[in-house]
């Protein structure tokens, strides 16, 4: 008797498919990863950006704060500029502080779906003596 015909396809197929999951979550598990870097790097660097609008009248008088409006505008021209969107705000604790946040939607390759990234960042504006 023959029972063992076609048991080998069906390793196969199962083998097969194990390879290609695993591939899948190596490259889309990548391709998250590098999203998840450009979305800090670009959150980090447009905080940066904001941060560095200190007011210049209060700084005369000895007062750090941010002037809110070129801080912001500052913080999503960046974003602009690198082609992304963000919100750019500054902290309603501290008047000092910048804080952006970026999502980046990514496209799976090999598993179904999409998924987004966020990163949040913020920066300090100070004024050296």
């Amino acid at each position: 008797m023959d029972n063992d015909r076609g048991s080998v396809s069906i390793f196969f197929i199962i083998i097969t498919l194990a390879v290609v999951a695993a591939t899948g979550l190596v490259v889309d598990g990548g391709r998250k990863m590098t999203a998840l870097a450009e979305a800090r790097d670009l959150a980090d660097n447009a905080a940066r950006a904001c941060a560095q609008n200190l007011d210049a009248t209060l700084a005369r008088t000895g007062v750090q704060a941010l002037d809110a409006p070129a801080a912001i505008a500052a913080g999503q021209g960046f974003l602009s500029a690198a082609g992304r969107s963000g919100t750019v705000g500054i902290s309603p604790a501290d008047d000092q502080e910048c804080v952006v946040t970026v999502s980046i939607d990514v496209d799976n390759v090999f598993l179904p779906g999409s998924f987004t990234v966020s990163s949040t960042q913020t920066a300090r504006g100070l004024s050296l003596p």
